[in-house]
């Protein structure tokens, strides 16, 4: 049911996803993107639900002290679905962002825990790595969905949380992008961390690409030589321009390099001495933790699904004191050797049941948890504690959140577990 609403409406807090949060007067909750906690306003395109609402600011009657005018045009002018948090002061996205990683501990997790800690970053604007845009049908658009409506596309400009080299990359090929093929549905630009520039076009169905050597011509004529990757649909992503064997650009990495190299440092500080132990390195991807643990004396089942991210991982990393498994975490877990801790980074699902179970009944003296999503990482904490195997009860020992996503609503959070002091 679609219907307005007259009478104004106090934004009371940020809920997860960004969106603002507050009351009707049935007392039914209602959620409003692009508001601040203390706004006042009225609503349009009000939907209501059984028991909560969703709308859209008609008005503003009374603006927030933590409103700031945002610093991308596309925010505003094209209502830009990539950020949801431009128009907070960096302190109440802070806010904001330790509030959602605290009130999903508590009300999922079932945790007595405070707010935690968050570490800002030093870059707010520029830092990304990674930039995903969609390409219309008819091929007219390329660029983001607009906010709310993912059918609805609008053409980008420059994207300001991304790294200039990736947005000078993207003007090249948006000047070009004749060359792109007919059925292009996702441009992926991608910059690795020796400063190597790729661009992966997402195809639909499996019509070939072959004007890509023309595009590549034209970077390298502009000064911005990438790697040109195609990849069909279902299929996995070749290289078809600018090298044979190049960077494996479709291998998961953090879109936040230092930020996540933070990340990664405070959770195996909190872990303590490893020297000597055995240590489950769960989700790993391209290894960067596990030759951490390694370099620091532990023996590591390094488990990871991506056998491409494997093979990086055993190009980067000495393979003394690491076994590398290939596959599921809940297909491998059940045959690893019992851990003495275990750090996991699992996607913004979280872990399989049978996971948190393995590592439960295990009883490690630690367990490191790095999540991008505050309520996976909540349920996952209590099935470990309700599972929990060892002589002591599991408790949380330790917790910080990294804004690693500035301007947007997600939230990076480190979760330390243990059953010892």
């Amino acid at each position: 049911m679609s219907t307005g609403s007259s009478a104004p409406v106090r934004i009371l807090r940020i809920a997860s996803g960004g969106d603002g949060v507050g009351a009707l007067e049935d007392g039914r909750t209602v959620f409003v993107p692009r508001t601040a906690a203390g706004d006042l306003v009225t609503l349009r395109r009000l939907q209501l639900a059984k028991t909560f609402a969703r709308g859209a600011i008609d008005a503003l009657v009374e603006p927030s002290p933590d409103r700031i005018e945002a610093g991308c045009p596309h925010y505003e002018r094209d209502q830009c679905g990539g950020c949801q948090l431009q128009h907070l002061s960096l302190a109440a996205q802070l806010a904001a962002k330790r509030a959602m990683v605290g009130e999903a501990l508590r009300r999922i997790g079932k945790l007595e825990v405070e707010d935690p800690e968050i570490e800002a970053s030093d870059a707010v604007w520029e830092y990304r790595n990674k930039v995903t845009l969609a390409v219309s049908e008819d091929g007219q658009r390329i660029g983001f969905h607009r906010q709310g409506r993912p059918g609805d596309l609008f053409d980008l400009d420059r994207c300001r949380v991304a790294d200039p080299a990736l947005m000078d990359l993207w003007s090249v090929v948006r000047e070009h992008r004749a060359l792109l093929p007919d059925n292009a549905a996702h441009l992926v630009f991608r910059l690795d961390r020796s400063g190597g520039l790729h661009l992966t076009v997402q195809a639909r169905g499996q019509t070939a690409w072959r004007s890509a050597s023309l595009l590549h011509v034209a970077l390298v004529r502009r000064a911005v030589p990438a790697v040109l990757w195609w990849e069909p649909e279902g299929g996995a992503p070749r290289a078809v321009a600018g090298a044979s064997e190049p960077y494996p650009a479709a291998v998961f990495e953090q879109v936040h390099p230092a930020m996540g190299d933070r990340v990664r440092a405070w959770a195996l500080e909190q872990l303590g001495g490893v020297q000597g132990s055995t240590g489950w390195d769960l989700y790993a991807g391209v290894g960067e933790t596990t030759a951490l643990l390694a370099a620091a004396g532990a023996q590591v089942e390094s488990v990871e699904v991506d056998a491409r991210a494997v093979r990086e991982a055993a190009q980067r990393g000495a393979e003394d004191g690491v076994h590398r498994h290939v596959g599921r975490a809940e297909s491998v877990v059940a045959g690893l050797p019992r851990p003495g801790f275990v750090v996991t980074n699992p996607p913004r699902t979280g872990m399989d049941e049978r996971v948190t179970a393995a590592i439960a009944a295990a009883g490690p003296r630690r367990i490191a948890y790095i999540s991008c999503d505050p309520a996976t990482l909540a349920r996952d904490l209590a099935r470990l504690v309700k599972g929990w195997s060892g002589d002591a009860p599991l408790r949380l020992l330790a917790l910080r959140a990294f804004d690693l996503f500035p301007q947007t609503a997600h939230v990076e959070t480190v979760a330390v577990m243990g059953s010892g002091a």
